[in-house]
C-alpha cells in the first residue's frame, strides 16, 4: 500500500520561491515513485491512502538532525548554563550507580525520538555516550528505540579512552587546584579501547542496516584529544570499510583552542591540524562545532572533503562561542545542522536550531551580505545533512526515486498566514507545530502531533514514573561534581585568558 499526496505544494531549492505545485506526490514502498506536473492527475493504486492537501499543504524533505546525544534525553532542563568543560562534569559522570538498565536506555532513546518524529525530524545522528561503558544490552535498547518509533538513526557509541589529564589544557595549574583530588586527572577511562572496538563489532554486525536499512552504524571519537591516535586509526578503518561517518567534536571551545600550546603531544597543532597530521581527517569525517577554528584550519576540513554540523543553539547555550559561518561557506565546507543533546538545547527540536541558525551569525559583522540566507540554512537542513549521513542522493528532496522521508506542513496555520515567502517563513516563523504527518521510508510515523508507531502516551507516562526514582541519584553524582568545580572554573578562566589570535565570542 503506498500514499498519494493530492495537490500539495511540493518543496523545490531549485524554483524560484522554493516551491511547485499543486502537484500529486505518489509513494510507493520506501521511495517516492512519481511526482505530478502542475494540472496533472496520478492515479491511486489499489490501497493506496490519498492525503488531501487541497493546495493548503506544503511537502518538504524530512528534517535531519546531523548530531545528537541520546543519553541525556531525560536530563533536559536540568543543569544551568555553563562552559562545556564545568558542564560535562554534571552531564555525564562516569559514576556506577547511574549505570543504566536497559529499559532506560530505551526509554530515554524513545522520548527523544517521539519528540523528534512530531516535528518532522526524520533522521537523526545519535552520538552515544553509553556511560559508563557501552554494555550489548545497551546498545541494542537504542537501536531497538529508533526500530520501534520508526524513525532514521545512525547510530554511533561517543566514548572517551583517556584519561583527563591527557585532554585538557593548564593540567599542571589544575592539578595544584585539584589537591588531594587530583589523581582523577589519572584514573584510567571507563572501557579501553579493545573493549570498545568489541561494542562496535557487534553494533555494526547486528544493528548496521538493520530495519530496511532505516539503522546504520557511525563510528565516533569523541574528540581527538579524548583517544590515542590507534583508536582513532582503528575507528577510521571501520569508517571506510563499511562506509560509515565517523564523529569528532573538533575546536568547540576555546580551552580547546588552547591544546596547540598546552598539550605538547599535539606538536603546536590545532586539533583539526593534529587531525589532518595523522591522515584521519577524511571526506566520512563529520567536524562537530568548529567554533574556535581558524582559516588555516578550514581549508584544511574542504580539502579533505568532510562536513562541519553546526549546533549553534548548543554553542549558545555552553558560551561556546559563533562559528564562522560565512568564513566556512567561503571556505566551501558544506555544513548540516543539529540540535546537540537534550540537556544543552532542552529541547529536540531542529526548527529552532534552523531559527537560531538564521540570526545568531547576523550580529558577528555589520555587512548583511556576510549573514546567512535563508536558502543556505534550508540547505544545511537536507543537503547537508543527507551529506552528512552519507546518503547525499537518497535524501533532502522531494523527486522521484528518493527515499520517502517527508514532512507535511499546514499552510493554513499562523505561521503561513500570510504566505508571503516560503523559505523566510520556513526559518523565521516555522517552530513544529505545524507538522501534521511525518513519513519514513514510506510509513507514516506521526500525524497530527502524535506518534503512530508507538503507545506514546504509556511510553511518556513510564519515562516520567522511572526517571523520576532516578532523580535522586542524578543529584547526589551532581553533589560530588561540585567540588571539582572551583578548579575547573580556574582551568577555563586561564584559557580565556588566552590570546589565540581571534575570539568567537561577540559583544565582548
Amino acid at each position: 500500500m503506498g500514499v498519494l499526496f493530492r495537490d500539495v505544494l511540493r518543496w523545490d531549492r531549485e524554483a524560484p520561491d522554493g516551491w511547485t505545485g499543486p502537484v500529486d506526490v505518489r509513494v510507493a514502498g520506501p521511495t517516492i515513485a512519481a511526482v505530478g506536473r502542475p494540472g496533472e492527475r496520478l492515479q491511486a493504486a489499489p490501497g493506496d491512502r490519498v492525503v488531501e492537501a487541497a493546495g493548503r499543504r506544503l511537502l518538504v524533505p524530512g528534517l535531519v538532525n546531523a548530531h545528537f546525544h541520546s543519553p541525556a534525553n531525560h536530563l533536559k532542563a536540568s543543569v544551568p548554563s555553563l562552559p562545556l568543560e564545568l558542564f560535562m562534569l554534571f552531564e555525564s559522570p562516569a559514576d556506577p550507580a547511574l549505570t543504566p538498565s536497559p529499559r532506560e536506555a530505551y526509554l530515554r532513546t524513545l522520548i527523544g525520538a517521539v519528540e523528534m518524529l512530531q516535528n518532522g525530524v526524520t533522521s537523526v545522528q545519535d552520538d552515544a555516550f553509553l556511560m559508563p561503558g557501552p554494555d550489548p544490552e545497551i546498545i541494542d535498547a537504542v537501536a531497538q528505540a529508533y526500530l520501534d518509533a520508526g524513525q532514521r538513526a545512525t547510530l554511533a557509541l561517543d566514548q572517551p579512552e583517556l584519561t583527563e589529564a591527557e585532554k585538557l589544557p593548564f593540567v599542571a595549574r589544575l592539578r595544584a587546584d585539584l589537591g588531594p583530588r587530583a589523581g582523577l586527572l589519572d584514573q584510567p577511562a571507563p572501557v579501553p579501547a579493545p573493549q570498545l572496538l568489541e561494542a562496535y563489532d557487534h553494533l555494526i554486525t547486528r544493528w548496521h542496516r538493520a530495519g530496511d536499512d532505516r539503522l546504520r552504524a557511525a563510528v565516533s571519537v569523541s574528540a581527538p584529544q579524548r583517544v590515542s591516535p590507534d583508536y582513532f586509526a582503528a575507528l577510521d578503518d571501520l569508517a571506510t570499510t563499511h562506509g560509515l561517518p565517523l564523529f569528532a567534536h573538533l575546536l568547540e571551545t576555546k580551552p580547546q583552542r588552547t591544546l596547540i600550546t598546552e598539550q605538547p603531544r599535539f606538536g603546536g597543532r590545532s586539533l583539526v591540524g593534529w587531525t589532518h597530521h595523522l591522515g584521519l581527517l577524511r571526506p566520512h569525517t563529520n567536524v562537530i562545532h568548529a567554533v574556535w577554528v581558524d582559516e588555516n584550519d578550514l581549508a584544511l576540513i574542504a580539502d579533505a572533503g568532510a562536513t562541519i554540523a553546526h549546533n549553534p543553539v548548543s554553542n549558545l547555550r555552553l558560551g561556546s562561542g559563533v562559528m564562522p559561518w560565512r568564513a566556512v561557506h567561503r571556505a566551501g565546507v558544506p555544513v548540516a545542522l543539529g540540535t546537540d543533546e537534550a540537556i544543552c538545547d532542552d529541547a529536540v527540536n531542529l526548527w529552532p536550531v534552523v531559527k537560531t541558525a538564521g540570526l545568531v551569525h547576523n550580529i558577528t559583522g555589520a555587512d548583511p551580505g556576510d549573514w546567512p540566507t535563508p536558502a543556505e540554512i534550508l540547505d544545511a537542513v537536507w543537503t547537508g545533512g543527507a551529506r552528512a549521513q552519507r546518503r547525499a542522493g537518497e535524501l533532502g528532496a522531494v523527486e522521484p526515486g528518493m527515499l520517502a522521508d517527508l514532512a507535511l506542513l499546514d499552510l493554513d496555520r499562523v505561521a503561513f498566514t500570510p504566505f508571503n515567502d516560503l523559505r523566510e517563513q520556513l526559518v523565521h516563523c516555522e517552530d513544529g507545530r505545524d507538522v501534521v504527518l511525518t513519513m519514513v521510508g514510506g510509513q507514516v510515523v506521526a500525524e497530527h502531533g502524535r506518534v503512530t508507531t508507538v503507545d506514546q502516551d504509556a511510553v511518556l507516562a513510564e519515562a516520567r514514573e522511572l526517571f523520576a526514582r532516578r532523580r535522586a541519584t542524578v543529584q547526589q553524582a551532581r553533589r560530588d561534581a561540585e567540588e571539582l568545580v572551583p578548579a575547573y572554573r580556574r582551568m577555563v578562566a586561564s584559557a580565556a585568558a588566552t590570546d589565540v589570535g581571534f575570539t568567537r565570542w561577540v559583544g565582548r
